[in-house]
């Protein structure tokens, strides 16, 4: 998947909703947002307003220093999406590893500009122990129970969501 494909953007913003509606915490990054420009419209629309968001330069979530104490608290998961998935979200998640922290990588809901890159990131954080996971077993995780009273409506928006060529 590459970053701005109908795929991707569906994936990301259903984790964006689920997490959500189940008072999940969430916080955005940007890369240097002066040079690569802006959140994209699609991704911003689908957070609450309330959602904190850091600006950074560095590739690694956890060298900044304002998003590492965002990071800071009782809950040593911490999930992560979004692009370049060779770059940033590789750091971030090695780097959250490194510090002891359970970092969940949420493959279909992270891209790269080439699909080698992420691909490659893919297997290298497997191969250093970080989880890989899928949106839809995410948000089931977080569900528990089919009795749960989010769990129709989330279940209609993963049954709705666009196949890839890898989904066949």
């Amino acid at each position: 998947m590459t970053p701005c494909s109908s795929h991707f953007l569906a994936r990301i913003r259903l984790l964006a909703h689920a997490a959500d509606a189940l008072d999940i915490p969430v916080l955005v990054t940007r890369q240097y947002p002066r040079g690569l420009g802006p959140l994209l419209p699609e991704l911003a629309e689908a957070l609450p307003d309330s959602v904190p968001t850091f600006d950074k330069m560095t590739f690694s979530c956890c060298a900044d220093r304002a998003i590492s104490e965002a990071l800071e608290g009782d809950r040593d998961q911490v999930l992560l999406a979004g692009i370049e998935t060779h770059v940033c979200v590789l750091q971030t998640a090695l780097d959250l590893a490194a510090r002891g922290r359970h970092a969940y990588v949420i493959t279909d809901a992270c891209a790269s500009r080439a699909p080698a890159d992420h691909r490659q990131a893919l297997a290298r954080l497997s191969r250093e122990g970080v989880r890989l996971a899928s949106v839809e077993s995410t948000v089931f995780e977080w569900l528990r129970d089919a009795r749960h009273p989010q769990f129709r409506e989330l279940a209609r928006a993963i049954r709705d969501l666009p196949k890839t060529d890898s989904d066949s």
